[in-house]
């Protein structure tokens, strides 16, 4: 095992990418379970399980897992519809075994068709909602929950909206906060000597610098003191037994009602794409350019999703928000996820009330730093460049993904992309042009070495537009597989519309399981060949 994939071979970038990719979860996972209508700590739990447990058997050097924010829709319809969240346990037990299955059935390798312009333009409109998120948050309105990446909100308001409402609730003690922190941020990297003290992440010193300055404020600034509903709330138990009442178990009872199978399902299919469209995401931002085996880390969520669910955790999912910020970070392997699942579990039981001091308003800015890195002008300005069949997918995913959700800009880039692959198949793949045609010349359709119905629309208007009386050469000597309806279409052309308008045909290559009959020596997409 080289060094750049041995886990405990880059220790000096992984423990500070792990320390900044903590700070960024712990408010996420409280903010989703708040969100989601489920017990805090279990937030808590999908955080620390998809650190150790997933962080440990994923095959990603930079993905983290956890609770997402796609899911909270449905985890508290879920909630609701099932009657307890220990039933609600149950499905996501349920969904851990079916991402299993998917795994050992490959249907990971689905995410080999996402084009890299989708997956850039999802990461742009992540980048976006992040900032724009975040703004509140870093004035010191928290009315949106920590983690939400919707643009239609819980409380009524949208992205755009929610960033009006806060001019006139605007707290000068977090606006301080905030400006502090992303000086730090940004200060910190461009200073040689800081930026060459590894073990010692911006973020963190951005952290202690606000505690500390919140403690002044406290004891001197009046009206600039941060109260507790401007900080990190994670529960304190207060003895042994509150500590115990925290884990909910799944009522494996209720695993003979259907609904709970539904949810399971569901819960599956949705945390399976996310999961898939993050990894490429992961695999893009690593400088490495190492790629993940996504059915290994379908196994890996699924067992994570089961462990979650026997402890009383959320279901998870590779989450673009932390992945963004551990690449962000410097994060070599995935050592960063298992070291952020360990400052998880390790803080939420020992230093909850340490934690309890750090104010939202310092995650805020390194999450503003964090969403400006992925929707960088640059990013647009380089898809720009490569042309509207690059930029148009890119850009559609990246507005729809803001306006929308996550999974529908995905796919609305998707579609535009095959439109645009149909759209070349019709006008580049088989084109004959008759002002090149002279009377007497030898038309030559050379077959691709897979003709599939996608090809059917170019080569029925190739074949439409052959003149009268014309000689035709269609090879097939390069290919390989023809779909049912092309040769149908090719038959139908040679033995009926051939004989009417007098054009000799020469069928070249075509194998005898193609059922059309070779009429000629083998001879390559249209060209002409023209008489001496």
């Amino acid at each position: 095992m080289t060094k750049n994939n041995n886990i405990f071979g880059n220790l000096s970038s992984d423990i500070p990418a792990g320390l900044v990719v903590f700070l960024v979860a712990l408010p996420l996972c409280l903010g989703i379970a708040l969100a989601s209508g489920a017990p805090l700590f279990s937030g808590i739990i999908s955080g620390v399980v998809g650190g150790l447990v997933v962080g440990f058997l994923s095959k990603s050097h930079l993905s983290v897992s956890g609770p997402a924010a796609g899911l909270t829709a449905i985890v508290l319809i879920a909630i609701t519809t099932l009657g307890a969240f220990d039933n609600f346990l149950v499905a996501v037990f349920i969904a851990g075994i079916i991402q299993i299955i998917l795994g050992f059935l490959k249907a990971g390798t689905i995410s080999n068709y996402f084009p890299n312009n989708v997956i850039e333009g999802m990461l742009a409109g992540i980048g976006v909602i992040i900032f724009l998120k975040q703004i509140p948050h870093a004035v010191g309105y928290d009315k949106d929950y920590e983690g939400d990446l919707a643009f239609l909100q819980p409380d009524g308001q949208n992205t755009f909206s929610e960033i009006f409402s806060v001019l006139g609730n605007i707290h000068l003690g977090v606006v301080i906060m905030t400006l502090v922190s992303l000086t730090i941020l940004i200060v910190w990297n461009k200073i040689k000597f800081l930026k060459d003290l590894k073990l010692v992440p911006a973020a963190l010193v951005a952290v202690i610098v606000c505690v500390l300055l919140n403690q002044i404020f406290i004891n001197y600034g009046g009206s600039l003191a941060i109260n507790s509903d401007l900080l990190v709330r994670l529960p304190v138990p207060q003895s042994l037994d509150e500590f115990k009442a925290i884990f909910v178990f799944p009522n494996f009872s209720a695993i003979t009602n259907k609904e709970v199978w539904i949810v399971g399902f569901t819960i599956a299919v949705v945390a399976s794409i996310e999961t898939l469209l993050c990894i490429e995401a992961a695999d893009r931002m690593d400088v490495r350019k190492r790629a993940t085996d996504t059915n290994n880390e379908l196994k890996a969520q699924g067992i994570g999703n089961i462990i979650s669910a026997l402890l009383g955790g959320l279901p998870m999912t590779s989450v673009v928000v932390r992945t963004s910020a551990n690449a962000g970070a410097g994060a070599k392997t995935k050592m960063s996820s298992i070291i952020h699942g360990i400052l998880l579990l390790f803080s939420a039981v020992t230093i909850p009330f340490v934690l309890n001091k750090i104010p939202l308003a310092t995650l805020a800015a390194v999450l503003l730093m964090v969403g400006y890195k992925l929707a960088n002008p640059k990013i647009i300005k380089h898809f720009y460049e490569r042309g509207k069949y690059q930029f148009i997918p890119f850009i559609a995913t990246m507005l729809a993904v803001v306006f929308t959700d996550l999974l529908k800009g995905v796919m609305l880039g998707i579609i535009i992309s095959i439109i645009f692959i149909l759209k070349g198949n019709m006008q580049r793949a088989y084109a004959f042009r008759k002002k090149e045609y002279n009377e007497g010349d030898i038309i030559h359709i050379d077959l691709a070495q897979e003709v599939s119905f996608l090809n059917k629309s170019a080569i029925k208007s190739t074949l439409a537009s052959i003149p009268e009386h014309s000689k035709v050469i269609i090879n097939a000597s390069d290919t390989v597989y023809i779909a049912h309806d092309v040769l149908d279409m090719i038959k139908e052309f040679k033995k009926i519309r051939a004989k009417e308008e007098n054009i000799k045909v020469k069928l070249m290559g075509f194998k005898k399981a193609y059922e059309l009959e070779n009429s000629g020596e083998e001879e390559k997409h249209v060209f002409v060949e023209h008489k001496n």
